[in-house]
């Protein structure tokens, strides 16, 4: 890769990589003290590590799930879109992209009613389906996550090397070692908080690289001067299959191409994922749809605002001679690297641009890789550990397996990366054939709860049978199409689509048809499979001694105590047993089923009003007309993508504080009671109940 965009040494990458990472971990250590300290969750307990107790609140759920979605692919490959294919790929990623969140709005919902002890996808999965089921669906969750994070990491790292020459290996090992030291820390819920701090920087770059091309940089600095760049960079570098070849006009038949790739990889990369079903399990019964539509809403001005200006703008500012590659475009790697918006940001604002897109590169990174990595843990100490190796265990024991799961993944992931890395691919390669590996399993998992008809047969078929025709037909159609098959071949974006919709498509049909065919469910209630049952639905059970069992003389470990006994007290002497969550001991009882059919009803009413009016109406309205964008259109357009990430900021960086307030309040008052030196509260308000934690 050329070295025009190296502006900056090598050791500001590692200071911002090495040096805010730190940060951050010091800042999760005095999240994860205030919270043992001042509130009644302890993150020495497995159910609060992983879950947060099931107790967070819809503003910082919503937060949560915009630093997860907002990976480094949601501002490169947005940027890259709108750079190769126009004003199209702003809205078409940002609609897509959506679109998932608010689809797995009808997840959650199912997840409060009918699983509301599960603490991952899979878990579920074997409650109703059995262990053959179970396996299919750890493997897809698993790589899914490696994929995703494998975006991330190798993302973020091949522009921290780009733009500073830092080592791209030591990159790739460092950001996510970084990360996993602060996760470690604090668990699910801290890194709830962490996320909202990542995306409050996140937000001031988006604003400061957007009021930069909209209002203030010397080069661009209105909307009206982009367009009249637009139009002269469409003359000089027309876009193939765009109206006129026009990066003003919304027709653009490869990024129409490049959408349904995104559409496959991103319900996969949704639906599959385990940190999104950790968080619908996370927030509370009565705000899960809540926190996915405000969530939804709050992204889509993320890729819309962002790649609106730097996108455009990099296309823009090419034959301007602060244009890092002045006088030639990007070249195809640099493109495919996801590069256009780190150029436009030094065109704008030098060094200090490069800086600051460096700081929200790793904001980015950093934030949905912390998700990625308690994801991953929770499925080790789940599905692996507690499922297969040690099924009676304490959760002392589940957390410090979730923490080595972490270090494990981590090590694993960097590894999977460097590999990558040596191979020659790509960002955009990696989202590109994503759904090809793991799009056979997106619908069918979510059939599982919203279907009440799916059979064992079709859960567990459904996705190999994806799988392997998808990876058929790319490898077919890669050969046919571009004379053989290799990195390039495979990563081109028709090719790709083939392999997408192949395994999407197989699979979805595959799922309804043997589902039809061969109804039966399999009996998930073998010995070995006792306790899932009832602690994923909620129903209390009494165990029935075995000869397994623990005697009167031995202690039982928490996770199998009889709901209708009493926990004994905890010991003060040890800090972990301070604070026992009642989520450790009592039954977890499902959403009320009218709260289910109220939240059912907004989610399929959201769902409908967004497929109809931003993927279908708007979007093929424009496209179908051939409409080229006039500039007081444009203007427009420009302005409505500002508006819309100043809505973001409304719902992810204020509401969570807003509906904090009393827990934030309750913790300085207990901090304050410390300073002045009247001991450590009981942490408890007027009502008597221990303060809730945001």
């Amino acid at each position: 890769m050329a070295n025009e965009l190296r502006v900056l040494p090598p050791g500001a990458g590692y200071g911002i990589v090495i040096g805010i990472g730190g940060i951050f971990a010091l800042f999760m250590l005095g999240i994860s003290w205030l919270q043992n300290r001042y509130t009644r969750f302890s993150t020495h307990r497995a159910e609060e590590f992983n879950t947060a107790s099931r107790s967070v609140k819809p503003g910082l759920i919503s937060a949560g799930i915009v630093s997860s979605w907002t990976w480094s692919a949601t501002l490169l490959t947005s940027s890259t879109f709108a750079y190769s294919y126009g004003v199209c790929g702003p809205m078409w990623y940002g609609a897509i992209g959506t679109l998932q969140i608010l689809l797995f709005a009808l997840i959650a919902v199912k997840i409060k009613a009918n699983a509301p002890g599960a603490h991952t996808m899979p878990e579920i999965v074997l409650a109703r389906h059995g262990k053959i089921a179970h396996l299919t669906y750890l493997y897809n969750g698993f790589a899914t996550n490696m994929l995703v994070s494998a975006c991330l990491v190798l993302g973020g790292a091949q522009v921290v090397a780009a733009l500073t020459g830092m080592n791209v290996y030591a990159a790739i090992f460092l950001i996510p070692a970084v990360v996993a030291a602060y996760v470690i820390v604090g668990g699910l819920r801290a890194t709830f908080i962490a996320d909202y701090t990542h995306t409050v920087i996140l937000f001031v770059a988006i604003l400061v690289f957007g009021f930069s091309v909209s209002a203030t940089s010397d080069l661009i600095g209105s909307p009206g001067k982009l367009y009249d760049l637009l139009q002269e960079a469409s003359e000089n570098m027309p876009i193939d299959r765009n109206t006129d070849g026009s990066y003003l006009a919304f027709r653009s038949v490869g990024g129409l191409i490049f959408a349904v790739d995104i559409f496959v990889s991103g319900f996969s990369t949704v639906w599959l994922d385990q940190a999104y079903w950790q968080r619908a399990i996370a927030s509370r019964p009565e705000s899960s749809v809540k926190a996915y539509i405000l969530g939804g809403i709050a992204w889509y001005g993320i890729p819309f605002g962002f790649a609106t200006a730097m996108g455009l703008g990099c296309a823009a500012l090419t034959n301007n001679p602060s244009f890092p590659t002045y006088p030639n475009p990007l070249s195809a790697e640099q493109v495919d690297a996801g590069l256009s918006a780190p150029a436009a940001a030094i065109a704008l604002l030098g060094k200090g641009g490069a800086v600051l897109m460096l700081i929200l590169l790793f904001m980015a990174v950093t934030s949905s890789t912390s998700a990625e990595l308690i994801a991953v843990s929770s499925l080790l100490t789940f599905d692996v550990y507690k499922t297969y190796i040690r099924p009676d265990t304490d959760s002392a024991t589940l957390v410090r397996v979730s923490h080595w799961g972490i270090v494990i993944y981590a090590l694993i992931l960097a590894a999977f990366c460097c590999i990558l890395n040596a191979a020659g691919v790509s960002l955009t390669w990696l989202l590109t054939v994503l759904g090809v590996i793991v799009g056979g399993a997106a619908i069918p998992v979510g059939l599982i709860l919203l279907w009440d008809r799916m059979s064992t047969v079709a859960a567990i078929a459904a996705p190999w049978i994806g799988f392997l025709l998808g990876v058929i037909v790319w490898f077919v159609t890669s050969w046919k199409r571009s004379g053989g098959i290799t990195v390039a071949t495979t990563g081109d974006a028709t090719n790709a689509v083939a392999g997408n919709l192949a395994s999407f498509g197989i699979g979805t049909i595959s799922a309804i048809l043997l589902s039809l065919l061969f109804p039966r469910k399999h009996p998930s209630r073998q010995t070995s499979n006792t306790e899932r049952p009832p602690s994923i639905t909620g129903i209390p059970i009494t165990k029935t001694p075995t000869k397994d069992a623990p005697t009167n003389n031995e202690k039982e470990p928490i996770s199998s105590t009889n709901p209708t006994q009493p926990p004994p007290p905890p010991d003060p002497s040890h800090p972990e047993n301070e604070i026992t969550s009642p989520l450790e001991t009592d039954t977890i009882e499902p959403m009320d089923p009218v709260q289910v059919h109220q939240a059912e009803r907004i989610a399929w009413t959201a769902n409908l009003i967004f497929i109809a009016i931003a993927v279908i109406l708007v979007p093929f309205t424009l496209f179908g007309t051939r409409y080229v964008y006039t500039k007081e259109f444009f203007t427009g357009w420009v302005v409505v993508s500002l508006i819309w990430v100043w809505v973001s900021v409304g719902v992810c960086v204020v509401y969570p504080v807003v509906e904090s307030a009393g827990a934030l309040n309750e913790i300085w008052r207990g901090a304050w009671r410390d300073i002045c030196g009247g001991g450590r509260s009981e942490g408890k308000d007027e009502g008597g109940e221990r303060g809730e934690v945001v």
